[in-house]
């Protein structure tokens, strides 16, 4: 059989034979993606090579190289600069976790150099790099990822909100940070794939005062920026923690980055779950129907990301699959659409894209999860 460095691994590759560890014992099945998971259980159990006697199945989009840890679901020629800089954002945003975790990081210029970089992508990228959230890599610095996620759709509705400038960045600074208090909790606490315990919840729960502590007292950030830390999981109708802040008592900072908070942990890998398709996760914010999030900041996050987000994978009435490309803020359920599959299930060679409001013969009839796409069903 062929070995297989556990490094060369990534979720969401299939082969045609089953993938084995340590003689007969079985990984995965023929034709069942691996999952995250699964390459975590081989780092614990230091295992560095597995062995199959099967071919690697290409992702259905992908070319038949793909594989490699450098392949994206779909990405769009041209994107590769933006994946590296997205890849960049969290490799830096690792490195200050880990300073802060250990108690040595007191300077603001990496933080500031950061947010001033990648608000520059989201104004000039803005609908590429919202598709780094939903379809790119899930990299294992899960928190570094989250952090930059969450700065991304918050500095998203700063803008829909149309902040100034400097406060603009003041918001992306505490989206950044508003869950460092989390470095503070035990891992294996975060990590633990069953139910928690009321204890355990909240012990987790205090990463918001530890998170806000940090940001002002040790990292020496103004109240706004701190603010973001101690309130995001604080609700419009005053039942959030840690002090039951009831609707405008509640800062705008914190406002804003409690929908960006909720929504990036809907649409990325988290231990005690899978993913949430964008829409699903749209769908379920909309809902919310005043007891989590101020009625103003959903206006703002809808007219800003869309019903179906960019990025989505949809499928439309004539079977084909696409991938939401551009959005129309008057008419929130047409967006366009770029064509991955046509109606009889065959890869699109050439980019083409719809605009599902010109062509009124076409429409949605639902969200397909990313991840399906990646492992070549057909949703």
């Amino acid at each position: 059989m062929r070995p297989i460095k556990v490094e060369d691994l990534r979720p969401g590759m299939r082969f045609d034979q089953p993938v084995y560890v340590e003689g007969d014992n079985v990984l995965v099945p023929a034709h069942v993606p691996i999952q995250d998971r699964d390459i975590e259980r081989l780092s614990k159990w230091d295992i560095d090579t597995v062995y199959t006697d099967g071919t690697l199945i290409p992702a259905v989009g992908d070319p038949p190289s793909s594989g490699s840890r450098e392949s994206v679901a779909w990405l769009p020629a041209g994107e590769e600069k933006l994946l590296r800089t997205y890849r960049a954002s969290v490799d830096k945003v690792d490195l200050i976790f880990q300073d802060i975790r250990d108690g040595t990081y007191l300077h603001h210029e990496p933080i500031d150099a950061l947010v001033g970089d990648l608000l520059e992508v989201i104004r000039n990228n803005r609908d590429e790099i919202i598709q780094m959230i939903l379809l790119g890599e899930r990299v294992e610095r899960k928190l570094s990822a989250s952090a930059v996620h969450c700065l991304i759709v918050a500095g998203v509705i700063g803008q829909s909100l149309k902040l100034a400038g400097h406060r603009l960045v003041a918001l992306a600074t505490g989206a950044l940070l508003h869950d460092v208090g989390m470095l503070k909790v035990d891992r294996e606490l975060l990590n633990k794939e069953a139910r928690l315990t009321p204890e355990e919840l909240n012990r987790i729960r205090t990463h918001t005062v530890m998170g806000y502590q940090t940001v002002s007292r040790d990292m020496r950030y103004p109240e706004d920026i701190a603010v973001c830390a101690l309130q995001h999981h604080e609700h419009w109708d005053g039942r959030g923690y840690p002090r039951r802040l009831r609707g405008e008592d509640i800062h705008l900072f914190g406002r804003v980055v409690a929908v960006a908070d909720t929504y990036e942990a809907m649409v990325s890998e988290r231990p005690y779950r899978n993913a949430t398709i964008a829409y699903s996760a749209m769908k379920s914010i909309l809902s919310d129907n005043g007891k989590r999030f101020a009625p103003q900041i959903l206006k703002a996050f809808l007219e800003s990301m869309g019903v179906f987000p960019i990025g989505s994978i949809v499928q439309l009435n004539d079977s084909s699959i696409g991938r939401v490309v551009a959005n129309h803020s008057q008419a929130p359920l047409r967006p366009r659409v770029e064509l991955l599959l046509d109606a009889k299930g065959n890869t699109v060679a050439h980019r083409e894209s719809v605009d599902l409001l010109e062509r009124k013969n076409l429409f949605i009839v639902k969200a397909v999860d990313p991840k399906l796409m990646r492992a070549g069903s057909d949703g």
